[in-house]
């Protein structure tokens, strides 16, 4: 059961359209995938309609901003039904809120020098979607590529955009027990995104909060193997679900759909939690 349980699309920071997404992940022999896009669900409404042409089985998902301890912390919501009306109202305001400090943060680099304006940037993100720090750098990455001339110091603007950076601006309007919260009352499994990527020191606290799942198996680009290993013990400690995926967002990625394996014993749990048939 070859499974990949976090992949994004165009309907949010993904560079690819759903049906590219779908028939990469036929050539791959994928079974099951989970489409995650951050605060939107439309990718999967997407996904499950042409699913069937690809034989392919699609866990509902999404991944959210969240902000705990001065820190974003990235969550996913697994769902055997996503079509929440309080969910999807609550995942239209974040996404309100977020493209709006996306917008201060254009500001900011605009006063750094960078020429680049906001309908640059709206014109690379899905109508439904929110508009992130991941479509300023798409809208340059385009721009570079019509301008020969133009060049960009990539290492200079991504320090600026990673958090402590001179453009950057956390989104703080999704606290992570917030957002575990609206998981849980929508009928969804929060699970506690890469955890790899953030501060060891926060994630037991993290846990802690609620019966949570855990992102156990990521393509880390270092340490990988040790890396898993420890959030598997750590998983088996709190006797949380494990899951496990790609975080496949299309040209930029450096690990790709398929290539993080997912333990049958996982999926087979997730979707029992789910109840899913």
């Amino acid at each position: 059961m070859k499974t990949d349980l976090h992949i994004h699309t165009n309907q949010s920071d993904g560079s690819l359209k759903v049906e590219e997404i779908m028939q990469i992940s036929s050539l791959k022999g994928m079974d099951i995938v989970a489409i995650t896009d951050h605060e939107t669900t439309s990718g999967v409404t997407k996904a499950q309609n042409i699913a069937p042409d690809y034989g392919i089985r699609i866990i509902p998902g999404l991944e959210l901003n969240t902000y705990y301890k001065n820190r974003e912390i990235h969550l996913l919501g697994y769902y055997r039904d996503i079509n929440n009306d309080y969910l999807q109202e609550k995942l239209q305001q974040i996404r309100k809120e977020r493209t709006a400090v996306t917008k201060l943060m254009l500001g900011k680099l605009k006063d750094l020098g960078l020429m680049l304006e906001w309908q640059e940037i709206e014109n690379t993100a899905s109508f439904e979607g929110v508009v992130s720090k991941s479509h300023i750098i798409y809208s340059i990455w385009n721009k570079t590529e019509r301008d020969q001339n133009l060049t960009i110091n990539w290492d200079n603007l991504a320090s600026c955009l990673r958090p402590g950076g001179t453009a950057y601006i956390p989104y703080e309007g999704n606290p992570f027990p917030d957002a575990v919260d609206l998981i849980l009352e929508t009928g969804g499994l929060p699970v506690l995104a890469h955890p790899g990527l953030i501060d060891q020191s926060l994630t037991e606290d993290l846990l802690s909060y609620k019966p949570i799942g855990i992102e156990v198996y990521y393509g880390y680009w270092v340490q990988r193997e040790e890396k898993i290993t420890y959030f598997e013990e750590l998983s088996r400690k709190y006797r949380t679900l494990a899951t496990g995926g790609s975080d496949y967002h299309g040209f930029f990625s450096q690990v790709e759909i398929g290539e993080v394996s997912v333990p049958e014993k996982c999926v087979l749990n997730l979707m029992e939690y789910l109840q899913i048939d």
